[in-house]
């Protein structure tokens, strides 16, 4: 698994833990609707750390409880 696809993963997992619409975190984020949806949806192969922090202050947790998951432990070599 690719750290996109994990990252992908997580958010939808802890969204749905707190069964929160796609919207509702959009709007706990303030990011662009497209930029969240991108990610979301796995179309975005790079979100970047700053987008990524948003999201995990959007589900309120912090960045360390976002990564401390063991889906990040099976991630494939990236080139």
């Amino acid at each position: 698994m690719r750290i996109y696809e994990a990252t992908n993963i997580r958010i939808n997992e802890l969204r749905l833990e707190r069964r929160m619409t796609e919207y509702a975190l959009i709007y706990q984020t303030g990011m662009p609707p497209s930029t969240v949806k991108s990610i979301l949806h796995g179309k975005s192969q790079n979100p970047g750390i700053v987008n990524v922090k948003k999201i995990a202050e959007g589900l309120g947790v912090t960045i360390r409880e976002f990564y401390d998951s063991d889906i990040f432990d099976e991630l494939e070599p990236e080139d």
